[in-house]
């Protein structure tokens, strides 16, 4: 077995979170050992390199903001930046505050066990490499373990298959191929076209239909960069106080649904339409709050569909019968246009689900269709699928995988009772994959930053969220899901794509303002509703 090497604190994970928490650790002048399984820093935008990918939120507003010059600097090429342009940005941070030194790539965690004796946690990687640390830190992501269906055949199919969540780095050739792509969620929206526009015929097999509004992309004009920049501090600012920490720049109308006539909420809906993006739901303030007025919204995309697709059959397929927002909205770039290429199929798989791969293709229960290469378009074991993974246990041996059997408990997101100086970044129970990612993992990062340094400076060399404090939380967050729609569609968002998983709704409803204001008060009280010892810390 290899030597045991001491560290103040590991960091799993080289993404945004990871990268940040390092930075601001190295700030207190600890020594910080981050694990990585990729290659390189990035993250989700590390492995989520199929044609295509690019972030749902602003360029402008998905970016660090701990430093001006970083963000003077940097220039962004479009409103919505695609993957490379995320993973150069991601690359520049590592380089510009020098990170990758205090980073072990391509090594995966595969155990971390706390020790009460010492009040230290060993955590090991596949290649046998071994840390003892006083904190563990995992900046693991909320969208990184992937969804592979369990198809039988996965071996027996003679040509190549890919999942959207693990693409190669050396990309895929579709030319002149049979393709086949399953599912239509988020990756899936995006894909398409790109794979469309290459492959000999792609076929599209579908379960479920889901909701996207184009994004009206483009490149960012040199005016509208320079005036968010002029006040970058105020932009950020307004960004932090809205309730996924972006979109400030656009009207959030307060008017209801229900107070005016069938005229002015079509042109209303119109224009928040041309916007783009997630801005759709912000045409009334009560798109949320009812099946009635929620319906308004559904029937107006729905109209919208149809108009794009030109056979009417493809486009009641493609029509959602749930309510809009549920599920994560989507956000595309000719989407359903694409599907009226003569080279491009639907195949619904509601009724007849796929049995599996054969040799040369996909086997329904109605029949087999034949292909060159199929792409799993079939998303993630969100939020808890990374930190399940791996082999964590805590007090008395107990393990994080039996503490959440029945679903995710946690304080704050920010950590778990019986396993002590174990922080979580964006963990269920934080408002997270609702949100501006980086603005809730920067929040995040500073307040456990600003935690360490207060248990340092107090002599304390252990933290552990009481339970009592952690059923509380549990039961606000669950208590404000259920006055929204949200738990009632079958979404990612409740672990309902994976099979087995209890559904539970895993992040927090109430806005990251609210959320942040309450983890700013947890701090100010004594970190209230957190037990710590004290002991010695060098």
């Amino acid at each position: 077995m290899s030597e045991v090497i001491e560290v103040d604190v590991v960091v799993v994970g080289a993404g945004f979170a990871g990268m940040y928490m390092l930075h601001k650790l190295r700030e207190q002048q600890l020594n910080v050992q981050v694990i990585e399984a990729g290659d390189d820093v990035g993250g989700t935008w590390y492995w989520n390199r199929y044609p295509g990918a690019r972030c749902d939120v602003e360029s402008m507003e998905y970016s660090y903001q701990f430093s001006e010059e970083l963000q003077q600097q940097w220039n962004w090429s479009e409103r919505y930046a695609a993957q490379p342009e995320i993973l150069k940005y991601a690359s520049h941070v590592a380089d510009r505050f020098d990170l990758r030194d205090n980073i072990q790539f391509e090594r995966r965690v595969v155990s971390a066990s706390f020790d009460e004796s010492c009040h230290k946690w060993l955590v090991t990687t596949d290649q046998g490499d071994r840390y003892k640390a006083t904190f563990c830190i995992m900046g693991t992501g909320c969208l990184s373990s992937t969804n592979l269906p369990d198809f039988a055949g996965l071996n027996d199919f003679k040509g190549n298959w890919y999942h959207t969540g693990q693409w190669p780095k050396e990309g895929v050739d579709f030319t002149g191929k049979r393709v086949a792509v399953v599912g239509t969620g988020s990756s899936a929206i995006q894909s398409i076209p790109h794979i469309a526009a290459q492959a000999a015929h792609l076929t599209v097999f579908q379960r479920t239909a889901n909701f996207s509004i184009p994004a009206h992309n483009g490149p960012l004009a040199d005016d509208f960069v320079r005036q968010i920049k002029s006040e970058y501090a105020e932009f950020r600012k307004e960004n932090r106080n809205m309730h996924g920490g972006f979109g400030s720049r656009f009207v959030r109308s307060k008017e209801s649904i229900l107070s005016v006539g069938d005229d002015e909420r079509e042109q209303q809906f119109e224009e928040n339409w041309a916007l783009g993006g997630f801005q759709f739901l912000n045409a009334f303030a009560d798109l949320s709050s009812s099946t009635e007025t929620n319906q308004f919204a559904a029937d107006f995309v729905r109209k919208k569909i149809r108009a794009m697709v030109d056979d009417e059959a493809t486009a009641t397929l493609l029509c959602p019968e749930q309510i809009i927002g549920c599920k994560r909205l989507c956000v595309d770039i000719d989407y359903y246009q694409t599907y009226n290429r003569p080279n491009v199929s639907l195949v619904s798989v509601k009724d007849n689900p796929i049995q599996g791969l054969t040799e040369n293709g996909l086997m329904t229960t109605e029949q087999e269709y034949e292909f060159d290469i199929i792409v799993f378009a079939t998303g993630f074991d969100a939020m808890t699928g990374s930190l399940l993974k791996m082999d964590i246990s805590g007090k008395d041996g107990a393990t994080l995988a039996d503490k959440w059997h029945a679903g995710p408990h946690t304080l704050l997101g920010l950590q778990v009772n019986g396993f002590p100086n174990l922080f979580t970044i964006s963990g269920p129970g934080s408002p997270s994959v609702l949100s501006n990612m980086v603005v809730s993992i920067q929040q995040h990062v500073d307040w456990i930053s600003d935690c360490i340094a207060h248990m340092r400076l107090n002599s304390f060399t252990y933290i552990e969220a009481e339970l009592a404090a952690e059923q509380a939380w549990v039961k606000h967050t669950n208590e404000i899901a259920d006055r929204t729609l949200y738990p009632t569609c079958n979404s990612w968002y409740l672990g309902a794509n994976i099979p087995g998983k209890v559904r539970v709704f895993m992040p927090y409803v109430g806005g990251l303002p609210a959320y942040a204001k309450k983890c700013d008060e947890v701090a100010k009280r004594g970190y209230e509703g957190f037990l710590m010892q004290s002991g010695g810390l060098r």
